[in-house]
């Protein structure tokens, strides 16, 4: 049984994509390809804002909506503000699997919620049952909401790491104000309600997202208030929220990922859309502008970077994770570009073999009895991203919290235990 259960028929909706939602019908745009859908109403309703049109609307999760009428197939949602996903849509998407939970007249949704957002309560076999319907496979769209000052870093050469989720479990919120749920940084005024920003990415395999539940995890679920950024970690693997039940993961031992080809830096408006600003291009190590000149202001809250810079050279950057190949015995930097298209890094078609075999290569190392990623090294010293923080930890090594589950520090290269270039493969 899903989280939210049918109501009613529409037979008396007109013509058109139309939703039943709290007992009345609405018409309707589809977007994230049907995880979530645009409601549109006349008249002012429960819930609804006002766009600058005039027109009151709301955006509401596919599992909160009755019986579809009208032409609301796979797709139909194309206009302006579910068309910063068309690029990305793939006949072949089988789409991600919803969160289901076993609801009865004993446990209902509110029950449900209740313990997802109580630490203590992270065992309770409901929830446990709950948190793994939410799963993560290649080709799953992965989502991070981003700062002003992080897209700039992502422009420059980051890759994905820390906390993040489906899109498919957060497709319902689109205004900056409630993707400020989901910041993981602690930036925000007047801006953070005018426009938000995001990373979109398809996933190369499920190995490199973990749940933030567990024993492993336990640390940055009891790391005190002055040692954190964002809200608290519960660990029950959902997010803390008063009205949403929505499941988080975290990149596996906060390291770092490939980027893989096409994915996105997106920015929402106070009215809903969705516009796409960049996208990657892994042959150029780049990002290409995608926003036309009537858009040119949602990058004014990127700083340092130009609103009419059409390429950004991140090459010359060192890289902290790497994807490799092998074809015909010989090991090479690869390109991902989920679901199904591995292949050699090449600038010319003709050079772009696909790969037998697919690993992630990361560096990793201990420092005074603790895990870590080295991302990079410079005159003696190791730039360090703690694996599994703990308040332990954290104090003893002076790491710093600079978003969400992610902690680093400075080392010297001679105290630590460097073990090397390790290879994570992927099953293809």
């Amino acid at each position: 049984m899903t989280l939210s259960s049918a109501r009613g028929g529409v037979a008396d909706a007109p013509a058109g994509l139309h939703v039943r939602f709290e007992g009345a019908v609405y018409p309707a745009e589809e977007i994230a390809r049907g995880a979530a859908y645009r409601l549109v109403s006349p008249d002012p309703a429960a819930g609804f804002q006002r766009d600058g049109r005039g027109r009151w609307f709301r955006h509401v999760h596919a599992s909160e909506v009755g019986p579809i009428s009208g032409a609301g197939a796979f797709g139909a949602g194309a206009g302006a503000f579910g068309a910063g996903a068309a690029a990305d849509d793939r006949a072949d998407d089988p789409g991600d699997s919803p969160l289901m939970a076993p609801l009865t007249r004993a446990a209902s949704w509110a029950d449900v919620h209740q313990l997802s957002q109580t630490p203590t309560a992270a065992d309770h076999p409901a929830i446990t049952v709950v948190r793994r319907t939410a799963t993560v496979r290649r080709g799953t769209r992965m989502m991070k909401v981003l700062s002003g000052r992080q897209v700039a870093g992502f422009l420059r050469g980051w890759s994905p790491a820390g906390f993040c989720y489906r899109e498919y479990d957060i497709a319902h919120l689109r205004t900056p104000a409630d993707l400020a749920l989901l910041r993981t940084d602690d930036e925000g005024g007047r801006d953070s309600l005018e426009v938000a920003y995001a990373l979109r990415w398809r996933a190369i395999g499920a190995d490199d997202y973990e749940i933030p539940a567990g024993p492993a995890y336990q640390g940055l679920a009891t790391m005190p208030p002055r040692d954190r950024i964002g809200p608290p970690v519960l660990g029950t693997g959902f997010t803390p929220s008063e009205r949403h039940l929505i499941p988080e993961f975290v990149t596996a031992g906060c390291t770092d990922l490939p980027m893989p080809a096409n994915a996105a830096l997106l920015a929402y408006t106070p009215d809903g859309a969705e516009v796409v600003l960049y996208t990657y291009q892994p042959e150029q190590r780049g990002w290409i502008r995608m926003a036309g000149p009537q858009r040119r202001a949602l990058l004014d809250g990127i700083p340092d970077v130009p609103s009419d810079q059409e390429y950004l050279r991140t090459g010359d950057l060192p890289q902290s994770t790497q994807l490799v190949g092998t074809h015909a015995g010989q090991t090479y930097e690869a390109v991902a570009d989920p679901p199904h298209e591995f292949r050699v890094l090449a600038m010319t078609r003709a050079a772009r073999y696909p790969v037998d075999s697919l690993a992630r290569r990361v560096r990793l190392a201990t420092w005074r009895d603790t895990r870590c990623q080295v991302l990079r090294q410079d005159s003696g010293w190791s730039r360090l991203r703690l694996c599994r923080p703990t308040p332990e930890a954290v104090a003893s090594l002076g790491a710093q919290c600079y978003e969400r589950g992610v902690y680093e520090v400075w080392a010297p290269s001679v105290e630590i235990s460097d073990e090397g270039p390790t290879d994570l493969p992927y099953q293809l």
